[in-house]
């Protein structure tokens, strides 16, 4: 089982700001934050549900290739309020929601690039 992740940002302020917009929608808040003189070497940002940090916004040079990180949430109408939260929040668009049977029959998701080009998704698995 997956504990935590995270990506790296160019614009670590920018990169807080989008991510709380966005993952507003699905119910995540910023929990936490370190300076780089607490963590030795970038500015984190911890966001998360229920007080639990599990997806870090580090500041720094971004990942390359950019990372997919996905989301799993609990309704469709989750799905939908991320992508347009996302797109509010200067997100581009990678996925409209909608179904992707191709994966299953009710894999519904939607996609969203950051500035880095990190593609976010949003997914509801029940029918």
């Amino acid at each position: 089982m997956i504990d935590h992740t995270g990506i790296i940002v160019s614009d670590f302020e920018a990169g807080k700001k989008f991510y709380s917009q966005a993952l507003g929608a699905i119910g995540y808040s910023l929990i936490v934050e370190f300076p780089a003189s607490v963590t030795g070497s970038a500015d984190v940002a911890g966001f998360g549900e229920n007080g639990k940090p599990d997806f870090w916004v580090i500041s720094g040079t971004p990942n390359k290739p950019p990372l997919h990180i996905a989301f799993r949430v609990n309704s469709r109408d989750i799905v939908d309020a991320f992508h347009k939260t996302g797109l509010e929040a200067g997100g581009n668009d990678n996925g409209q929601p909608g179904l992707r049977p191709h994966y299953h029959p009710n894999y519904y998701a939607a996609f969203i690039h950051d500035a880095d080009g990190h593609n976010i998704e949003a997914v509801c698995h029940e029918a």
